[in-house]
C-alpha cells in the first residue's frame, strides 16, 4: 500500500455511505491505509443501521458478513457476548481494520513466537477500544487478541480485512504453537448461514 498521502477523504454519515466510499477507495490496485483508516474513523455508530447485522451466540463470539467488497476486501461486524474472546491469531499478510460499533473491547499485543515456536508467547501491549474508536493491525505489526472484558455488556465491532482471507493461525500463548484454522460467517447480509458452515474453528 501507498504511504499516506494528504487527501481530503469523504466522511461516511451512514453505514450505507461508509461502504460507498470504501468500494471507491478499494477500485484501484493500490490503497492508501491511511485514508482507509481515516473513513472508517469517520462513521460514527448508529445501531438502526447495524442491529439486523449483529447477531449473537450465547457460547462465542461471530463473524457476520456485511459486504464482500467486490474481492478486494471484507467488511463484517463481530458480535461478542458477555467475555467472549478470540484466540491469539494472525492476518494471513492482510489488512485489518477494527471500529467498535458498541460497547468495549481488549486487544492484546504479541510478539510473533521464534522459530522452533517454544516458550510463553511475549506480550507487546494492551488496550481498551472504546466506541468509535478504530484500530488497524497487519501481521508485520505483530499478533493480537480480542476479547470483550465486561460480564454484563455485549460488544460490537465493524472488521475490513485486505485481501480477504478464509484461514488463519491460531496460538497457544504457553507454547507459541500455532494451528492453522478456518474462518466462517455466522451470517451473511443479515441471514443466517447453516450450522455446518458457520461454526469457526478460530472461535473454540
Amino acid at each position: 500500500m501507498d504511504p499516506p498521502a494528504q487527501t481530503e477523504v469523504c466522511k461516511a454519515q451512514t453505514l450505507e455511505e461508509l461502504v460507498a466510499i470504501l468500494h471507491q477507495l478499494f477500485a484501484g490496485e493500490k490503497v492508501n491505509v491511511a485514508e482507509v483508516q481515516s473513513v472508517m474513523d469517520s462513521y460514527e455508530s448508529h445501531p438502526e443501521e447495524w442491529a439486523h447485522f449483529a447477531q449473537f451466540d450465547q457460547f462465542r463470539y461471530t463473524r457476520n458478513l456485511v459486504d464482500k467488497g467486490n474481492g478486494k476486501f471484507n467488511l463484517m461486524i463481530l458480535s461478542w457476548g458477555e467475555g467472549h474472546g478470540s484466540s491469539i491469531h494472525d492476518h494471513m499478510d492482510s489488512h485489518c481494520f477494527m471500529k467498535i460499533l458498541q460497547g468495549n473491547l481488549k486487544e492484546t499485543l504479541f510478539e510473533w513466537p521464534g522459530k522452533k515456536g517454544c516458550g510463553e508467547m511475549v506480550k507487546k501491549s494492551e488496550r481498551v477500544l472504546r466506541e468509535n474508536q478504530c484500530a488497524y493491525i497487519s501481521d508485520c505489526i505483530g499478533l493480537h487478541r480480542v476479547e470483550n472484558p465486561s460480564h454484563t455488556e455485549t460488544a460490537v465491532s465493524l472488521h475490513l480485512y485486505s485481501p480477504p482471507f478464509e484461514t488463519c493461525h491460531a496460538f497457544d500463548q504457553r507454547t507459541g504453537h500455532k494451528q492453522k484454522v478456518k474462518m466462517t460467517f455466522y451470517s451473511q447480509f443479515g441471514e443466517r448461514t447453516p450450522y455446518a458452515a458457520s461454526v469457526s474453528q478460530e472461535n473454540n
